[in-house]
């Protein structure tokens, strides 16, 4: 390109993959029964996920306002606690609750990431645009509509991340709940299309933030409320347009100065797939364990394992863990662990707990957990490798299987059998023997936060979809509330 093609002025056309995602979440209709079904249960399960949060003080330290005594009397209500807060506050708030325990779904690509965070923005505008409505007459919105922008924002997020790999770039998935929500939210305010290619620009001019807060020696709580941040982000973005902030059509283009030749290696974006409806019907749910999501399967086999394991842990020689490519890249992790962080990201760790314990709770990252000295024993005698079936089995878009599999070698020459399991309880093929099970994490977490009759209604309304549908979001959002 000639110095003069740098020096010129004239704005050019947006770059096509901000008109992509404006033209899909103005023009798209959702057909999908399965993925309004599989939205239901995300909007139910990203509550428990929520509610489960507020019961640890480094969480609830995050729920309120921005700076004390700035709550808005008639914002949006914060689940679980008695704050109302504004909207840009309110998606922070609601966005590192969800996200809080690694405990809400999953999507596993090019790019890894967890598309309910989504939901920290769309449950805060969901909240404050129904309120306003009813003071200026007008109807509230239902849940069904949000379900809708649920599963655009999840499209949005999953579809970048099917081949698109940022964290090759050292940027972190939150980037593109940034973008998802950024798009979804200026939506949901009215904007038109200009409006959300003006948001959706501003988004990427933001650039992203490094994953180093995820990877050892860094690993810290930070990467508990990075999707919060990012909501946040996308609510100013989206409010930012609405009062005509102007865009920027080659964000991602510009030579030198656009995304892709700033942190993109120069390279453009590429698609699997058009935009539909495939994240959602595909999403993967943490059903069981808090865990990072390419553990999932190797925790339900050191469960199985447990039995034969903890009579004998005295006399384990090795433990040998198969894993996916991904998996031994992002959680293999050896050495001392500073915090809970640190263990909820480490393989090792969360195979040692249920071989010892029998569980894998939230708790079992605390420091109490932590201090027992059979975990970092049982972690020095662990090896990890990579099993090319299961990154085959992990890349193949008809598969996005996240197999494991553990066994375990005692010093007089005795082994256990390996147990391999190719896709955990909350993967698609699952469903029916993990949507229960979903339902009943769901009703759990719910009363352990929340008035007994509170909790009657909200699951009274989650076994009839359409009642639930019906319901305007400003009163889910109410028996939500803290009494």
């Amino acid at each position: 390109m000639s110095q003069d093609d740098l020096r010129s002025a004239r704005r050019p056309d947006p770059d096509p993959p901000m008109v992509q995602v404006a033209d899909y979440v103005v023009d798209h209709r959702i057909d999908s029964a399965e993925a309004y079904d599989t939205a239901r249960w995300v909007l139910l399960d990203s509550l428990a996920c929520a509610m489960l949060a507020t019961e640890f003080p480094e969480c609830a330290r995050h729920l309120g306002p921005v700076v004390p005594g700035a709550e808005m009397a008639g914002g949006v209500r914060i689940p679980g606690t008695v704050h109302e807060l504004d909207p840009v506050q309110a998606a922070f708030a609601i966005g590192t609750q969800i996200r809080w325990l690694d405990f809400n779904d999953t999507w596993l690509a090019a790019e890894w990431g967890h598309p309910s965070d989504n939901l920290g923005t769309l449950l805060a505008l969901g909240d404050y645009l129904s309120r306003q409505a009813r003071r200026e007459g007008r109807a509230p919105m239902t849940v069904r509509d949000l379900l809708g922008h649920a599963i655009k924002a999840h499209e949005i997020q999953g579809g970048y991340a099917l081949l698109n790999a940022f964290n090759r770039v050292g940027l972190d998935h939150v980037i593109l709940v940034r973008l998802a929500s950024t798009a979804v939210a200026t939506h949901m305010l009215g904007g038109t299309r200009g409006q959300i290619i003006n948001a959706i620009s501003n988004s990427w001019i933001d650039n992203g933030a490094l994953r180093t807060y995820r990877h050892a020696p860094n690993t810290g709580p930070r990467k508990s409320w990075a999707a919060g941040d990012a909501c946040r982000r996308a609510v100013i973005h989206a409010l930012n347009a609405m009062k005509g902030e102007t865009g920027y059509p080659s964000a991602l283009s510009a030579p030198v100065w656009g995304f892709y030749d700033v942190a993109f290696g120069g390279q453009p974006f590429r698609f699997e797939r058009p935009f539909g409806s495939y994240v959602m019907e595909n999403i993967l749910f943490k059903i069981s364990h808090p865990a990072e999501f390419h553990a999932q399967t190797a925790v339900e086999c050191a469960l199985r394992l447990h039995p034969q394991v903890a009579p004998r842990l005295d006399q384990v020689e090795r433990v040998v863990i198969e894993t996916q490519q991904a998996g031994q890249r992002i959680i293999d992790k050896t050495g001392p662990l500073a915090n809970y962080a640190d263990r909820d990201h480490c393989l090792q760790y969360m195979v040692a707990v249920p071989l010892i314990f029998g569980q894998l709770e939230a708790g079992d990252y605390g420091d109490v957990r932590a201090a027992d000295p059979r975990i970092d024993w049982l972690r020095k005698l662990m090896i990890v490798n990579e099993n090319p079936d299961f990154t085959r089995d992990y890349l193949d878009p008809g598969k996005r299987f996240i197999g494991n599999a553990v066994q375990v070698f005692f010093s007089d020459g005795s082994r256990t059998e390996r147990i391999a399991i190719d896709y955990p309880v909350g993967h698609r093929r699952r469903r029916q023997e993990g949507m229960p099970l979903l339902m009943a994490k769901c009703e759990a977490a719910l009363r352990r936060c929340l008035p007994e009759d509170q909790v009657d209604h909200l699951m009274a309304l989650a076994r009839t979809p359409e009642r639930l549908d019906a319901l305007a979001m400003d009163d889910l959002m109410a028996l939500c509330r803290a009494a």
